[in-house]
């Protein structure tokens, strides 16, 4: 895929309206075991979700999902089980993010600004992490090296445990997308509606009780005896004699 057509779909991924079924915060509350789970092995995690998001059809596998410029050219078709088994041992970050990107574009699902917010809080970690990593090295100052040994220890914890929500949040959406929580509620198509006739009877009185001083009929009281025209089927209208 193209630097232009990369570009294209991720342009195209803010157009997306959907949401995930569940946010990143909540994806511990919402299925814990799993979570714990993805927090632990996170690459087993990473190959079975990657194989259910084909529909457990290896023979569709691309390396990252087809988003990096090295897709299609490692031999995929041949061993598509051990290329995916190198990506998400070799390539994890890339494995979790392939996975999260074909399913946005599979049902047009949005990153809300959380999840945005909770990334990008990621990265930028790492990003300091690193920095201080390297002037530590330059410089040789114990103090700073002690400064990028504890930030590269709480960026690698950060990441760990938003890589688990994320993957967590993946394996909810496709439980949703096979049916896991039961038939989704869907919109029903109204009755077919007639224009109410004065011959009719009158329905019965849904919601609210009769209110005193009002009868049976609607908007007007009976007319009295004697007042307005005998004919059939048409309400008195009380005029004048």
């Amino acid at each position: 895929m193209g630097s232009k057509a990369q570009l294209e779909k991720m342009q195209g991924r803010q157009n997306f309206r959907n949401l995930w079924h569940s946010d990143l915060i909540s994806t511990i509350q919402v299925d814990t075991p799993y979570c714990c789970f993805a927090l632990f092995c996170a690459p087993c995690v990473s190959y079975l979700l990657r194989k259910r998001a084909l529909y457990n059809d290896l023979s569709r596998y691309v390396c990252c999902a087809g988003y990096v410029p090295c897709s299609g050219k490692c031999g995929e078709s041949e061993c598509p089980e051990f290329c995916l088994c190198t990506e998400v041992f070799c390539c994890f970050a890339n494995s979790v993010a392939s996975t999260r990107f074909l399913l946005q574009d599979e049902f047009n699902i949005q990153t809300t600004q959380c999840d945005n917010c909770i990334i990008g809080f990621m990265f930028c970690l790492q990003q300091v992490a690193c920095v201080c990593s390297i002037i530590a090295m330059i410089s040789g100052n114990d103090g700073i090296n002690e400064a990028s040994h504890l930030l590269s220890c709480l960026s690698h914890y950060v990441y760990c445990t938003v890589c688990a929500c994320m993957q967590t949040q993946h394996k909810i959406e496709m439980d949703k997308r096979d049916g896991k929580f039961g038939p989704q509620p869907m919109m029903s198509v109204p009755p077919v509606q007639e224009m109410s006739r004065l011959d009719q009877p009158i329905p019965p009185s849904v919601g609210y009780p009769p209110q005193p001083g009002y009868g049976q009929h609607y908007g007007y009281p009976p007319p009295s005896q004697g007042q307005g025209y005998p004919a059939a089927g048409y309400p008195a209208q009380g005029y004048p004699r």
